[in-house]
């Protein structure tokens, strides 16, 4: 009965996607199945022909294209979510009243619905029974279809809403490893405990780098700081803190006791030098002007060991006053000049944001940095 209804209608079981175009009709068997819906329009007239994939042969869909008669005008072609909702209503409760009550329009309403999206498909999709409604061949075959669409659709529209009301939204930041543990720690707390939604995804490596992948889309924001005496057009910075550059040196070292150090006083001294110093290059043509010249003798990616060959009197180093913090080692502020650096929170000029940007951007300014309010903060008032 079925093969001989199916001969009857034209209609066979999914093999291929189909192309309709009147007087040259063709199957396009190179190209792979698709599971969804999908439209084509005569290149002559520009008629329309909305087919599930891989539903109908040639002969069955341009038997459905002739029947349309005259051409619908061109952005009216659509089978909507309410549609399909109203379809798998219908398919479950096999009731029309029923799936109405369910999906909470009205019959007529639902019943339209349903009508509609059989002519997208070019035949009924239930037989409608007084007693007893069910899925006609056809039916049976695109509901399969139809769940995936609408579970699709509703898994978009979560994704949707939990990104919008910060529920659940990851956030790329980048942080420069050279900044103090604990203050970055105060301001994932900060974060987490005001922005539960917010999923921080972090990573650490040194200024230039950071830089490079915030502005290749890598990274949403980054905390860093690059000296420069030209701004950086790019990016745009919100200053969160000053920090001192320091000499750092072991106890019994000949400068330990002085509280301050020129950059005179460094010459001739072995040097640790350390990989990720955002200084590198910039301090080095400042000490070549006064003449200054150092031995590195070590080289480090890690601060932590930097600091414990300091202590055992290997060397001295070139650190962040609040990173000089170790049993056995004295930072000493530089003098003549004086090394800052200024650390800001950069995000790239232009650039559209996420919320959760939002979220890290009010909490790294009402956080106080080493004691002070961000830079940000204070300035504005």
């Amino acid at each position: 009965m079925t093969s001989k209804w199916l001969r009857a209608t034209g209609l066979r079981a999914p093999r291929s996607e189909i192309l309709i175009k009147y007087g040259e009709q063709r199957e396009e068997a190179e190209m792979p199945l698709r599971h969804g819906i999908d439209s084509w329009r005569c290149d002559r007239c520009g008629h329309d022909a909305t087919l599930l994939a891989g539903l109908f042969d040639l002969g069955a869909a341009s038997k459905i294209a002739r029947r349309r008669g005259s051409c619908r005008p061109r952005g009216k072609r659509a089978v909507e979510i309410s549609q399909v909702r109203y379809f798998l209503a219908v398919a479950k409760e096999l009731n029309f009243t029923r799936a109405a009550e369910q999906c909470n329009v009205t019959q007529p309403a639902l019943s339209r619905a349903i009508k509609l999206l059989e002519d997208e498909f070019g035949g009924a999709l239930f037989h409608r029974e007084r007693r007893f409604t069910h899925l006609t061949e056809p039916g049976r075959m695109v509901e399969t279809y139809l769940e995936g669409v609408f579970e699709n659709s509703r898994q978009a529209k979560q994704i949707a809403e939990q990104y919008v009301n910060l529920k659940r939204m990851p956030l790329r930041l980048g942080i420069m490893s050279t900044i103090a543990p604990d203050e970055i720690i105060e301001l994932i707390a900060a974060v987490r405990g005001h922005h539960p939604g917010v999923e921080l995804h972090l990573c650490d490596s040194d200024a230039v780098n950071l830089r490079k992948r915030l502005l290749e889309g890598d990274l949403e924001a980054a905390i860093y700081a690059l000296p420069s005496d030209v701004p950086d057009e790019e990016v745009h910075a919100l200053p969160l803190f000053r920090e001192q550059m320091v000499m750092a040196v072991h106890l019994a070292h000949r400068l330990a006791n002085q509280r301050v150090v020129r950059v005179k006083d460094m010459s001739n001294e072995s040097y640790i030098h350390r990989n990720n110093c955002e200084f590198a290059g910039y301090a080095d043509a400042i000490l070549a002007q006064q003449g200054v010249t150092v031995s590195p003798v070590y080289w480090s990616d890690r601060d932590d060991w930097t600091l414990a060959m300091i202590a055992a009197g290997l060397g001295f180093g070139f650190m962040p006053e609040h990173t000089a913090k170790h049993p056995g080692v004295v930072g000493l502020p530089i003098t003549e000049p004086e090394f800052w650096r200024d650390v800001n929170l950069v995000t790239v000029r232009g650039r559209k944001h996420s919320p959760a940007v939002g979220a890290l951007v009010r909490e790294a300014t009402q956080k106080k940095w080493f004691g002070e309010r961000a830079k940000a903060l204070s300035a504005a008032e």
